[in-house]
């Protein structure tokens, strides 16, 4: 994994670094900021990949006019329509009178509904799955990818330097030069911005494998290099909805801190157990998405909520709707519920998962109220080892 202004002497990056975005997707805590890519090929013709966010226009343009020199591209191609890559389409046609857009029949489409009154007439080229975009002795070849994560998305392929350059795919959190090991921040990206789209990914992953790729250039993060059968891999397992690894994420919900105790103390039993690979997450005070990204990694879950205005408590009804929206399934779930009177977290947290594809309940389910007693411990330490059992298999 490498960052890289330029993969070759012909394919160069222009793409910026946003280090002050907060949230990206106005949900999503990235405190190491995220990149924007954007590309140039240099050969008879000359293509220009992709833009870049709004609020970064001017600096974008500066880094393409600086590439070019006083070369003009030929083409925009734009991969994905999503604005933090699409912003900047009708500033670079404005800036380039005789560059053509280059895009899916989706996409094309699209340009009306974010550019109100520009007039793409006679401007633009759609094109489809096997198309190719001749540069001289660079050709792009196109690979239709609907629905990763947009229907309008559409990948690149040049043979010469075998890049694939992927749209969102393979994308992550985190400006390129962040030394976090990609995985951790590649898959909080994937399970919360393209996980809802296993199938859809599925299919991109066979398309790809029929190519000879020495290089990813995604949207965001850095330029995947080297053996990528790492990256690949991963994607493969998020997509299909396997666990990356055997282990428990146990994820609490507490008011007063008895949930949380329970919670912490059950953590400890599984250990007990032989389970080595545990993380504890607290919903209320981390944030939701990484909770997701930790529930698609393991291979096991523990819910432990509180009944609240005869309800769910909200930080874990917010957790189980992101699981929902994101297609997750194919574990093993165990359940703990406190309530100080009419306890309805346990059947409402069991109904919200057991309503998704490939989930198994391990029983017993626990029931506190208001607080941890010794009572409890037989039935918590008989869930850990029915667990532990489990993830052991």
């Amino acid at each position: 994994m490498e960052k890289s202004n330029h993969i070759s002497d012909n394919v160069r990056y222009v793409g910026v670094d946003d280090l002050t975005i907060g949230l990206f997707e106005n949900q999503y805590p990235v405190p190491q900021g995220i990149s924007y890519n954007s590309y140039i090929i240099k050969d008879e013709k000359i293509a220009l990949l992709d833009t870049v966010d709004a609020a970064f226009g001017q600096e974008w343009m500066a880094r393409v006019r600086a590439e070019l020199g006083d070369c003009t591209p030929d083409y925009l191609v734009i991969h994905h329509m999503e604005p933090d890559h699409s912003a900047n389409i009708a500033r670079a046609l404005a800036a380039f009178p005789e560059m053509t857009l280059v895009a899916s029949d989706k996409a094309v489409g699209m340009l009306s509904q974010f550019f109100e009154g520009y007039d793409f007439n006679g401007r633009t080229i759609a094109v489809k799955e096997g198309d190719e975009l001749n540069l001289g002795s660079h050709c792009l070849t196109f690979v239709a990818a609907p629905m990763v994560h947009w229907p309008e998305v559409i990948l690149s392929y040049e043979a010469k330097e075998k890049v694939l350059f992927s749209a969102d795919a393979f994308g992550k959190f985190g400006v390129p030069g962040y030394e976090d090991g990609w995985t951790n921040e590649a898959r909080r990206y994937y399970v919360n911005i393209v996980g809802k789209y296993g199938a859809q990914t599925q299919a991109l992953l066979k398309k790809v494998s029929l190519k000879d790729i020495e290089v990813i250039a995604p949207l965001h993060g850095p330029v995947l290099s080297g053996d990528l059968s790492r990256y690949i891999s991963l994607y493969d397992i998020w997509s299909s909805y396997r666990p990356e690894q055997n282990g428990v994420l146990v994820a609490y919900a507490s008011v007063y801190g008895g949930t949380r105790e329970c919670a912490l103390e059950f953590a400890d039993m599984l250990c007990e157990e032989g389970i080595d690979n545990i993380v504890t997450f607290d919903l209320c005070r981390q944030d939701v998405s990484e909770a997701v990204s930790q529930a698609f990694r393991l291979s096991a879950m523990v819910l432990a909520g509180v009944t609240y205005d005869a309800s769910l408590f909200p930080p874990m009804a917010t957790f189980l709707h992101h699981l929902k929206m994101k297609n997750y399934r194919n574990r093993a779930v165990g359940i703990i519920e406190n309530g100080s009177w009419a306890p309805v977290a346990g059947k409402l947290m069991a109904e919200a998962v057991a309503a998704l594809p490939g989930i198994e309940i391990i029983n017993p389910k626990v029931t506190l109220k208001s607080r941890m007693r010794l009572s409890d411990r037989p039935v918590m330490e008989a869930l850990a080892k029915a667990l532990a059992v489990k993830v052991k298999a």
